[in-house]
């Protein structure tokens, strides 16, 4: 049976990933890399938020976005797979909070970036596809 690895992916029992030599790091992931690029977006997009929001919603926002790509971080290193789940679990959650936080800020006008949007669904779609490597055998 052949199994196809989604891009960036490292295999559990290989460490080979399609194409790609196998991650040393969580900075090789390109999932991690996705998650990166879209919180430092992020931040450009909170910064005009209004003053009043600095202690509220910019706060939380960030710190929603932060925690995927620090998850995705720590949950690498973690050597049972259902640690490494846990962890891309929780950075998924913390995508749709901010998933929520998008659609708050731009109901109050305080902006709509699409681009935000689409590249949040391009890290989901990466995060689900690691997730299901991790817990495939021999992927």
């Amino acid at each position: 049976m052949t199994t196809v690895e989604p891009t960036g992916v490292r295999s559990q029992k290989s460490g080979a990933r399609s194409g790609r030599a196998p991650a040393r790091t969580f900075e090789d992931l390109i999932v991690w890399q996705k998650a990166h690029a879209w919180v430092l977006a992020t931040y450009r997009f909170t910064e005009v938020f209004p003053a009043k929001e600095q202690y509220a919603l910019t706060t939380q926002f960030r710190r929603a976005a932060v925690s995927v790509p620090a998850n995705i971080a720590e949950g690498f290193k973690k050597m049972g797979v259902a640690d490494k789940r846990r962890f891309m679990n929780i950075a998924q959650g913390s995508l749709e909070e901010c998933r929520y936080y998008f659609i708050l800020a731009r109901d109050l006008g305080y902006g709509d970036e699409p681009d935000l949007m689409r590249r949040l669904e391009e890290v989901s779609r990466l995060l689900d596809a690691y997730s299901r490597a991790i817990e495939t055998p021999g992927s």
